[in-house]
């Protein structure tokens, strides 16, 4: 079943609507969607590596639109974003918010859109506690670019002899990558 996702997953990252696709899930990934875009740049990017940065580029583009999207719930929809955020387990309301962006303020954006943590949480939390939309929009650009465009670069630089390694040992890297993802998700919900 694994080998048969994979495989899936490298189909549509050769097909003709993955841009399409890869802009659609960035965007909803930052507002809405569960899934993180890397599940499907890293593949688009190991398909054809000499579209590498042009990739991260969409994948920024859209991933900051989507934040905006999110920020937008958050400050307009203040119902909608506190619903949304206790389904993502963050149930202590809008004080809880607030508490984050007074405490440490741009570093909840910096340090939360570097990490595979669920976006979302950062652009709704930051419209519910009204941070600034300048700075937020800026520091979006600036993770979310640095994460992707860094993303892009390792996998073009080495991605052809990581793939060679993940196709000989697909569950090994499976496990490995859950259990990094893991790590950090719990990581960052110790340190906010």
């Amino acid at each position: 079943m694994l080998r048969k996702l994979y495989d899936w997953v490298f189909s549509l990252a050769r097909s003709k609507h993955a841009t399409k696709s890869l802009a659609v899930v960035s965007f909803a990934e930052s507002s809405f969607f569960p899934i993180p875009p890397d599940v499907m740049l890293a593949p688009m990017i190991l398909a054809r590596p000499e579209k590498a940065y042009f990739y991260a580029g969409v994948c920024t583009v859209a991933s900051v639109l989507g934040g905006i999207a999110g920020y937008a719930i958050g400050f307009f929809l203040t119902d909608v974003g506190l619903w949304l955020m206790s389904i993502l387990g963050h149930s202590d309301g809008l004080d809880e918010f607030q508490h984050w962006f007074d405490r440490w303020g741009l570093a909840v954006i910096l340090v939360k859109g570097l990490t595979p943590i669920p976006y979302k949480l950062v652009t709704i939390a930051s419209g519910l506690a009204a941070f600034s939309f300048p700075v937020f929009v800026a520091a979006s650009v600036v993770t979310r670019g640095g994460r992707f465009f860094a993303e892009a670069w390792i996998l073009k630089k080495w991605g052809p002899a990581m793939l060679e390694m993940v196709e000989k040992r697909l569950a090994l890297w499976t496990v490995i990558g859950l259990v990094v993802l893991i790590g950090a998700f719990a990581a960052v919900k110790l340190l906010f």
